[in-house]
C-alpha cells in the first residue's frame, strides 16, 4: 500500500452521497481512506453559491457554524487530485484546521476554504452540513467553464 500522506476534511460534494465522492473512490486518482466523521472546532460560514450551487466554507474562522463534515487519509496523488478538483490555489486555498471526530479526538486535516469573496455571500443562508438537493441541485458543468463563470456575484 502507498505510503498515506495527509489528512483531508470534506464539507460538500466530497462526502458519501454526494456528487463528487466519486473522486476519492477513482483508484486511478490515488487512495483514499474514510476515517470517520467530524466537525471543525472552529465556528466558519458554509453557504452555497454560484448558479452552479457549489458550497463554500468562507475563511471567515469565528463566524457561522461547526460545519460537519468526513475526515479521509490520502495519498498523495489523490491530495494531488483534490487540489485540481477545488483549483488550488488559484480559486480555493487550503489550510489545516482543528477536527473534533465522533470519538471527541481532535486531530489535525486540511480543507479547502475561500480567501476572496464578496461580503454579501455571508448573508446567505449559513449551513450547518451540505447535501445536494432537487431544490438546490449542484451542477458540474462548472467544471467545463471559465473562471468567469464561477464568480460569486449572486
Amino acid at each position: 500500500m502507498l505510503r498515506m500522506s495527509a489528512r483531508v476534511f470534506v464539507y460538500g460534494t466530497l462526502k458519501r452521497q454526494e456528487p463528487n465522492h466519486h473522486w476519492l473512490t477513482k483508484k486511478e486518482n490515488g487512495q483514499a481512506r474514510f476515517l470517520g466523521r467530524g466537525k471543525t472546532a472552529v465556528k466558519f460560514p458554509l453557504v452555497v453559491g454560484t448558479r452552479y450551487n457549489i458550497p463554500f466554507l468562507l475563511a471567515r474562522p469565528g463566524e457561522g457554524n461547526h460545519i460537519e463534515g468526513e475526515v479521509y487519509e490520502v495519498d498523495q496523488a489523490m491530495f494531488s487530485k483534490l487540489d485540481e478538483l477545488e483549483d488550488y490555489p488559484a480559486y480555493y486555498d487550503r489550510e489545516e484546521q482543528a477536527i473534533v471526530t465522533e470519538q471527541n479526538e481532535t486531530i489535525h486535516c486540511w480543507l479547502y476554504l475561500i480567501r476572496n469573496f464578496p461580503e454579501k455571500m455571508l448573508a446567505k443562508k449559513l449551513l450547518t452540513s451540505y447535501h445536494n438537493t432537487p431544490e438546490q441541485p449542484y451542477n458540474e458543468n462548472y467544471l467545463d467553464s471559465c473562471p468567469e463563470d464561477l464568480a460569486m456575484d449572486e
